[in-house]
């Protein structure tokens, strides 16, 4: 089992922070999920905390009572050290559509300038590698996707747009991802993807988890109308696999 040197310190009255080197590391993650899992299974009153892995920390919350910091921080320390070969959690392989058609690839001109190549190759390039999910946030069901070729790296816009679409596929820095509503932001547009990715009615609202990998394939605008349609009704049939079987 893998193991690394962490920090715990205060988050505030009901929360915890616990920090792993500070680099972007698939065994690190995995080391993370491990600990989660265990903590589940193993730590008194584990229900009454909410747990928030990315990258390398996670931070726990507990908004039942406020948190004795060096009594818990001596509690975690024992379960991380203790854990049970048990593993992180089932991990799965998404193959998500995306449609590079210019109306939704918006920047994709301009990203192929930049990196001074055609858009055939972004899109080849885009949709050949496979991402892992580092971290949700910003948004609800916003992945942050890690693993991204250097020859796509892509920095932010300097001027981020009030209004990016539902469904967008962006590059920026190291990272590709998608935007689950619309919102404003700053990243470079190149898709869009017709599958909701966060619906908050549902008991589970985003069905991809923190350790799941993503590869992107590209679509026709045929396609995406009909997928989208598909994703509205709930008949879609999301293609994933299982990765550590």
């Amino acid at each position: 089992m893998s193991s690394h040197p962490i920090s715990i310190r205060p988050f505030g009255e009901h929360a915890i922070l616990i920090e792993w080197p500070n680099k972007v590391s698939e065994d690190i993650l995995y080391d993370i999920l491990d600990f989660t899992e265990s903590f589940k299974l193993d730590f008194q009153d584990s229900k009454h905390w909410e747990l928030i892995p990315a990258y390398n920390s996670v931070t726990l919350i507990n908004r039942w009572t406020k948190i004795d910091f060096s009594k818990t921080k001596y509690q975690l320390l024992e379960c991380y050290e203790n854990r049970k070969a048990g593993g992180p959690p089932q991990r799965y392989l998404w193959k998500l559509p995306v449609c590079y058609d210019h109306e939704f690839g918006v920047d994709l001109e301009e990203v192929a300038t930049t990196l001074k190549c055609s858009i055939k190759q972004i899109i080849e390039a885009h949709t050949h590698h496979i991402y892992t999910v580092y971290g949700i946030g910003f948004l609800p069901g916003f992945m942050y996707l890690g693993g991204l070729p250097k020859d796509l790296e892509t920095p932010r816009k300097s001027v981020p747009r009030l209004k990016v679409n539902k469904g967008s596929v962006g590059l920026a820095g190291k990272q590709t991802g998608i935007y689950p509503q619309d919102s404003p932001g700053g990243w470079n547009i190149i898709g869009n993807c017709p599958i909701t990715l966060f619906n908050a009615n549902l008991e589970n609202p985003c069905f991809i988890s923190v350790g799941d990998q993503i590869q992107f394939y590209a679509i026709n605008r045929a396609e995406y109308d009909l997928h989208k349609i598909e994703a509205e009704v709930g008949i879609y049939n999301l293609d994933k696999i299982k990765i550590d079987d």
